[in-house]
């Protein structure tokens, strides 16, 4: 794929230069061997440093995880887009939870690939700032709840697409029973050593791959106010 295709046109260009800075966030993560070109488009045109606090602004664009406050991180945008990249390995599903909307980042980037998100946050207060800058993107395909990750979201499952943003101990359980029959699961799991995992459910079977080693904070259970 050459590096001219990727299309950074959007309906609005937020905060001046960050289409062009998106852009070329964008060809680096092509040469670390992203090639997804929906998953280029979007990372391309989301203005990243509207997701981190405004001291870190300068340092939005380059390839590396921020802290975002509450003990959370934005992620490595290589792990959002190789995350991305995985859920949409056998198609756009039409429906993707996401456990762990901190920031809004990934969101964002899912909101762009699909149809409806839906996003679960334990931190009142970050899912009250990613509401707010998803909607300064002009994106309203995403439904959002405060809850506990560990319990997903029920009333709105079977999912196509599920990816967790935090890493729990093991895979839980609830998770896999709110996916579609042929979903994706994208998790990472572990404590000290953590493996990012692609799990596909076959009827009442799941078939496992591990991805590649990855640093998450916790998937803490319950909910904050």
């Amino acid at each position: 794929m050459r590096q001219s295709n990727i299309n950074t046109r959007v309906g609005s260009n937020i905060g001046g230069k960050s289409s062009r800075s998106g852009e070329l966030l964008a060809q680096k993560l092509l040469a670390e061997g992203i090639k997804n070109q929906q998953v280029l488009q979007a990372i391309a045109r989301s203005p990243r440093h509207i997701f981190v606090p405004e001291i870190l602004a300068h340092k939005a664009y380059d390839n590396t995880a921020l802290p975002i406050g509450q003990g959370q991180t934005i992620s490595q945008p290589y792990i959002v887009a190789k995350m991305s990249e995985l859920l949409l390995a056998d198609g756009v599903p039409d429906s993707i939870l996401e456990i762990g909307t901190g920031s809004g980042y990934q969101t964002s980037i899912l909101a762009q690939l699909s149809a409806k998100v839906f996003t679960v946050e334990r931190i009142k207060s970050l899912q009250w700032q990613a509401k707010r800058r998803l909607r300064t993107m002009d994106l309203h395909n995403v439904a959002m709840k405060h809850g506990d990750g560990w319990q997903g979201w029920h009333s709105k499952s079977p999912f196509q697409a599920i990816i967790v943003t935090a890493a729990p101990k093991e895979v839980p359980a609830a998770l896999l029973a709110q996916l579609a029959d042929g979903g994706r699961l994208i998790i990472p799991v572990g404590e000290q050593n953590q493996v990012l995992k692609l799990i596909t459910r076959h009827g009442d079977e799941y078939k496992e791959q591990q991805i590649e080693a990855v640093r998450f904070v916790p998937l803490v259970p319950g909910a904050l106010g």
